[in-house]
């Protein structure tokens, strides 16, 4: 199956909606990031729908639709009924304008081709040879019975989509035709592969083509009486447009994935006989198509819409000769494998269910059971992670084990100073006997609340405050953060006790030494001074003593 659904890496945040709301659970998990199994996808849009980062991309038709219209063979676009609940207000005349001045050579409905089936259908139930009859309009349908209740094959009805039998009808007509399928389903771009449609495009993707090229459908409803099969889009609109209905059969309407899977389940036990069964994988059946339950969902006024859109006669269709229209629906092999019994229990084990008691089945993961999502573990489909129950137990110990054996103390108070949580480190320096004596005590009782009232209604930083609790006598110091998304105010505390004792012993080291120093220097400057006084007197009496000597030469000197 070609990769009709792909995914945006850059947008998946691995939050697991899609494969919660998988029915088949036809996504894997890998490096963070969803993908699609594409052997076990249906095709039926969920994951599009719900995904909430829009990481779920259609593959788009459109630049192929534009190279039919650039070339020479007439392009025919097959018009899907549920369109008049897409462009509200548009009838077909509005639409065939709009789809014409596109390149469009004409516009079909292809409700047309829902005629030609459901007078198959009419046969069938006529004939009454087959005890259950399932309609074989839903391509969604289809792959989910033949992927996964292959034995039920038997049930659907042989007659082609009204899709493919319109566009056999048109080539017909009109044999060198190429054929463009316009409607709200993903499926179809897959049933049209290799099956006389040349593409498929959906309605989001022919409201981008109108937008780009200016052009917008005019509001103008234009019914007709023969029109009865525009109702197949609706819930019930397969068995609204079949006349004389015997009553050999019941006629159910079944919508939804889950509401299908019930049904094939309690037809697979047997418990189903003499029914002729319309069957849709879209809840609302057409007109809650993924393009339309995504972007244009309104199911009361859209179903009101198509409703009175349609008309009370059949359209005038020429039938095709016996066999024509006939469908097959072989089986469609998934190479799953199922783990043993030992495998499965080595997965629940790694995902810390080492009972039953430990299987919550919340469904976080997306599967509905813990042994599912063991099963997805052993298959490669899902990884042990995604269990959340298991994440928060694992991260929860990984915490405490941190918290319970860091020599740091940590106190934990909500924003109206309670006590939540102390570990170890802090209970030894408060002396706390057990965490109970103080969980939902007001900290005053343990420590001075100020730093805390500072924090959190002065907006002041408290980094690293040492003071001494005479009461523990100890020195800590205390730094605290207030978290205000959890608001809560987390304290680190430090015994600092040692450190402040260190500290005071080598002030007061300091202190003595500075004393002892002041004692020597002040005694030297008493030597120095001392010295001094004697080096002055000696410099007086040598002073003198020069002079007289210096004046008895000079007197000598004049005598001569």
């Amino acid at each position: 199956m070609a990769e009709y659904l792909t995914f945006k890496k850059s947008n998946c945040r691995n939050c697991y909606k899609c494969i919660r709301h998988c029915p088949v659970k036809s996504i894997r998990f890998s490096g963070n990031q969803a993908h699609i199994v594409s052997d076990e996808c249906v095709l039926c849009g969920r994951c599009y729908v719900v995904c909430p980062q829009n990481a779920k991309e259609i593959a788009d038709g459109t630049e192929y639709v534009r190279v039919l219209l650039g070339a020479e063979r007439p392009v025919i676009a097959s018009l899907a009924p549920s369109f008049a609940a897409y462009f509200e207000g548009c009838g077909i005349g509005a639409m065939t304008e709009a789809l014409t001045r596109l390149g469009f050579t004409g516009v079909e409905e292809t409700a047309v081709g829902a005629t030609l089936v459901k007078r198959e259908y009419e046969k069938q139930i006529a004939a009454h040879e087959r005890d259950v009859i399932i309609s074989s309009c839903c391509h969604s349908a289809n792959l989910l019975v033949r992927k996964y209740y292959p034995e039920l094959a038997q049930y659907l009805s042989p007659v082609l989509s009204p899709m493919l039998a319109h566009a056999k009808d048109i080539r017909r007509r009109i044999p060198d035709a190429r054929v463009v399928f316009i409607g709200p389903c993903i499926a179809k771009k897959d049933e049209a592969e290799n099956a006389g449609v040349d593409a498929v495009m959906t309605f989001e993707e022919l409201a981008g083509m109108l937008h780009a090229a200016g052009i917008k459908p005019q509001r103008r409803m234009d019914r007709c009486e023969e029109s009865r099969a525009r109702l197949f889009p609706t819930v019930g609109g397969i068995l609204r447009t079949m006349q004389g209905k015997p009553d050999a059969y019941a006629y159910l309407t079944v919508d939804g994935m889950d509401n299908c899977k019930a049904m094939l389940e309690d037809l697979q036990a047997g418990n189903i006989h003499d029914c002729f069964i319309e069957m849709s994988a879209c809840t609302g059946s057409c007109i809650g198509g993924p393009v339309m339950e995504k972007y244009h969902s309104a199911p009361v006024r859209h179903f009101r819409d198509v409703n009175s859109f349609a008309g009370k006669e059949d359209f005038a269709v020429q039938p095709f000769e016996s066999g024509e229209l006939a469908a097959h629906f072989p089986y469609i092999g998934l190479s799953r494998t199922q783990p043993g019994e030992r495998e499965i229990a080595e997965a629940l084990r790694k995902m810390g269910k080492t009972s039953p008691a430990d299987e919550l089945n919340c469904g976080s993961c997306g599967y509905n059971t813990c042994r599912e999502k063991a099963i997805a573990v052993c298959q490669g489909k899902a990884d042990v992670s995604m269990c959340l129950p298991y994440l928060m137990d694992k991260t929860e110990r990984f915490s405490n084990n941190i918290l319970a054996n860091s020599p740091i103390g940590v106190l934990v108070l909500n924003e109206e100073y309670e006590v939540q949580q102390i570990n170890r480190a802090a209970m030894r320096m408060l002396r706390i006997a057990s965490e109970l004596d103080v969980m939902g005590d007001q900290v005053v009782r343990i420590m001075n609340p100020m730093p805390f009232i500072d924090v959190m209604e002065n907006g002041k930083e408290v980094k690293e405050l040492r003071e001494y609790y005479a009461e523990y006598r100890k020195y800590i110091e205390l730094t605290v953060v207030h978290d205000k998304t959890t608001h809560i105010l987390i304290a680190i505390l430090r015994d600092v006790t040692e450190t402040e004792k260190q500290r005071q012993q080598q002030e007061q080291m300091e202190k003595q030494t500075v004393e002892i120093a002041d004692k020597v220097v002040e005694k030297q400057m008493r030597i120095v001074q001392e010295i001094a006084s004697l080096l002055g007197e000696t410099t007086a009496e040598t002073k003198i003593a020069l002079t007289k000597l210096k004046n008895s030469i000079v007197r000598e000197e004049k005598d001569e």
